[in-house]
């Protein structure tokens, strides 16, 4: 069963996604600005502004705005530069209209298009960022001709110069304090998506160490099958053997190696099935409280744990699909267990009525628990402290068949009131595994089953 690891084409997607998220909370603040500003210029310093044409600007700033919220939250495809470079240009156009309604190249406002091409050069691939370079270098030289001059109505000269001195560090003030916000979380995006191209890395690797532990386990049953099986066949010779049938004490240790034997092809299919290999059986349609009989029961006439509490809470008994891979991987969480612990195991398996219910499998049990630095790097390969080749593959193995249905493992240790011990928690989507046109049985809520 094939991993589910998304791209690293999709966290790309997921951070331009929040880009455009910044860049329309940037174009959010504009708005309220240019209010701000055109209400203080207008009414606190006399200068007449054409208000109407301003305000249909800003109207228009809005109205984009709106557009971009609905077309990123129904957008499911990615978010490209180009689309970037669109928004931006939007703002650099609502920028260049009020600059051209106020003083044009006079406005000292007009520094606010830095702000406008750093973020270009930021969020935009190198092609898209000199695009907007020479766009607004375009607008620049643009309003250094063609403007509406205000029109002062009581400020001398002088007066005007320290306005414009006064707009000048203003303009100055809000470049700096939007580049040092914007430029921050812009780059705390881009670290998140290092981190999850990191993460990406990690679990690519997994995966290659999975296939490695496939292809060896292949190789092994291939070598082990024809030896197991010639000695299944002469095993069943011997017993139809007169002189060894009449031999009571014989036969009944001809028949424990059979037992042997068939033990251990299924603990070379069990092997196969953990690597990721597929067999050939069909898939058996059930249920997933006889799923879960069958597996405990499987693996307490395997095991024969001294004490054994399985406990159901199940709210519906709902039809799915046997899963090997999901048997394989209780399996592994009971089998740690019980190494942990001989003298204690306790399973618990929770499935609520809700549609959209998770299907959680607890198991316990009383031994000393995890140590700290197998917490810290919970399902890495080789992480364990069983002094023995191979140790540590158990949980790594159940992380990686949980991970591909979509669900999670925590582990943790109990609290010494509570009897001590490790509880490792396995929780799963159970859409990933039930059958969606079948019915659903209802049932009430199971009582404890009995130790096993």
């Amino acid at each position: 069963m094939p991993l589910s690891i998304p791209s690293p084409f999709q966290v790309t997607h997921t951070t331009d996604r929040q880009n455009m998220q910044l860049l329309i909370q940037l174009r959010w603040l504009a708005v309220v600005g240019q209010v701000v500003t055109i209400s203080l210029v207008r009414w606190g310093f006399d200068i007449y502004l054409p208000l109407y044409e301003m305000l249909a600007v800003l109207a228009g700033l809005v109205i984009t705005n709106l557009i971009c919220i609905w077309w990123l939250r129904w957008r499911q495809h990615d978010i490209s530069s180009s689309d970037l470079f669109v928004a931006l240009l939007a703002d650099v156009g609502a920028l260049s209209l009020q600059l051209y309604l106020s003083g044009g190249a006079n406005n000292p406002f007009i520094t606010l298009f830095l702000l406008q091409v750093t973020l270009g050069a930021v969020l935009l691939k190198p092609f898209y960022a000199w695009g907007i370079v020479v766009v607004t270098g375009c607008c620049a030289v643009a309003l250094a001709f063609f403007y509406q001059p205000l029109q002062i109505m009581s400020h001398r000269s002088g007066a005007m110069h320290s306005l414009y001195l006064l707009g000048l560090l203003i303009s100055f003030g809000l470049n700096a304090i939007l580049l040092v916000s914007f430029i921050n979380r812009i780059m705390s995006n881009l670290q998140l998506r290092d981190t999850r191209l990191a993460d990406l890395r990690q679990r690519a690797a997994e995966e290659e160490h999975i296939v490695r532990m496939g292809l060896l386990a292949s190789g092994a049953a291939h070598e082990l099958g024809t030896p197991l099986s010639t000695l299944a066949v002469i095993l069943g010779d011997w017993q139809r053997m007169p002189s060894i049938a009449q031999d009571g004490e014989l036969m009944e240790d001809l028949h424990e190696m059979e037992h042997q034997v068939q033990r251990c092809k299924s603990i070379v299919t069990g092997v196969l099935l953990s690597a990721g290999e597929t067999r050939g059986d069909a898939p058996e349609t059930t249920t997933l409280v006889t799923f879960m009989d069958r597996v405990v029961a499987q693996w307490q006439s395997h095991r024969q744990p001294g004490n054994f509490v399985y406990r159901k809470q199940v709210a519906r008994d709902v039809p799915i699909i046997s899963d090997t891979s999901l048997q394989q991987m209780i399996f592994n969480v009971l089998d740690n267990a019980l190494e942990a612990s001989s003298d204690f195991v306790q399973l618990v398996v929770e499935c609520p009525a809700q549609d959209d219910a998770q299907l959680v499998l607890q198991v316990t049990d009383s031994g000393p628990g995890f140590k700290s630095e197998i917490l810290a790097h919970l399902g890495k390969p080789y992480q364990s402290t069983k002094q023995r080749p191979g140790g540590g593959l158990g949980l790594f193995l159940v992380m990686n068949v949980a991970r591909s249905l979509g669900g999670h493992v925590e582990a943790r240790n109990r609290e010494q009131h509570l009897g001590g011990g490790a509880a490792v928690r396995i929780s799963l989507p159970l859409a990933s595994i039930a059958l969606d046109d079948e019915p659903h049985h209802d049932l009430h809520p199971r009582t404890p089953a009995t130790p096993g």
